[in-house]
């Protein structure tokens, strides 16, 4: 797909599943873009830096060019609040309550801390000297499902330096309405860590809820993209009629 589209600014989606991620780095070894998609923990997230960084140093050792390799860590929000606020709801404390709306935010926060170290290891600054490209985490699931939240909430709370943030089109014109562009990625991180430790304290298990928000995901992409397929050729047969 990567060679018959030959746009150098393709990228290939890639769940960063375990079965995802050895495909990772062998595509980034083969100097092939890739989105990896679907992630919801901060173990998805570094399972997926590590991915990247094996490929590079791959390609690295084949004496391939780092430099036209390109990468990005889709990281989602808004569902993560969504699987957590029902599972506060439940417990329905006022301490539980009051945690709904923060995981999300919280949890790409924390994300975002990781990168920060990863690509400021001496693993990553060997490679970047031969010119290898930051894997630039990418907020993904970015509209706010939640009427009671300000619909802004995953724009203005995550900007912050060598990020990416895919909003859809009335998410982008709210945010050109009355959205606030300022640094906030960076604050609050000890009250983040607080939100998730809070969260564990009540017996709502992490690492269940974020791998049962994945396996959702794979199904669901899966399904569209049997889909898009499906109306493709649909199409095809249509035209060469």
């Amino acid at each position: 797909m990567f060679e018959t589209v030959n746009r150098p600014n393709l990228m290939i989606k890639v769940p960063g599943t375990s079965a995802g991620l050895p495909a990772v780095t062998k595509l980034i070894s083969e100097g092939i873009n890739v989105n990896v998609t679907l992630m919801f923990s901060l173990k998805h997230y570094d399972d997926v830096a590590n991915a990247y960084l094996s490929g590079l140093e791959k390609r690295n050792s084949a004496a391939g060019d780092l430099s036209t390799v390109n990468s990005v860590a889709s990281f989602f929000v808004s569902r993560v609040d969504t699987i957590f606020d029902n599972a506060l709801t439940k417990i329905g404390t006022e301490e539980s309550l009051q945690l709904c709306g923060k995981m999300g935010v919280a949890n790409a926060r924390l994300a975002y801390q990781r990168f920060k170290e990863v690509f400021g290891s001496e693993r990553f600054k060997s490679l970047k000297a031969n010119g290898a490209c930051l894997q630039r985490p990418l907020w993904a699931s970015t509209s706010t499902k939640n009427p009671e939240y300000r619909d802004v909430l995953y724009i203005e709370e995550l900007i912050g330096s060598d990020t990416v943030n895919t909003m859809p089109p009335t998410t982008i014109e709210d945010f050109r309405d009355h959205g606030i562009a300022e640094l906030r990625l960076i604050q609050h991180v000890d009250e983040a860590r607080q939100v998730m430790e809070h969260v564990e304290k009540l017996g709502i298990d992490y690492i269940e809820l974020t791998e049962t928000l994945q396996k959702e995901g794979v199904e669901a992409f899966a399904k569209a993209f049997d889909s898009l397929l499906e109306t493709l050729q649909t199409k095809r047969q249509s035209l060469l009629k």
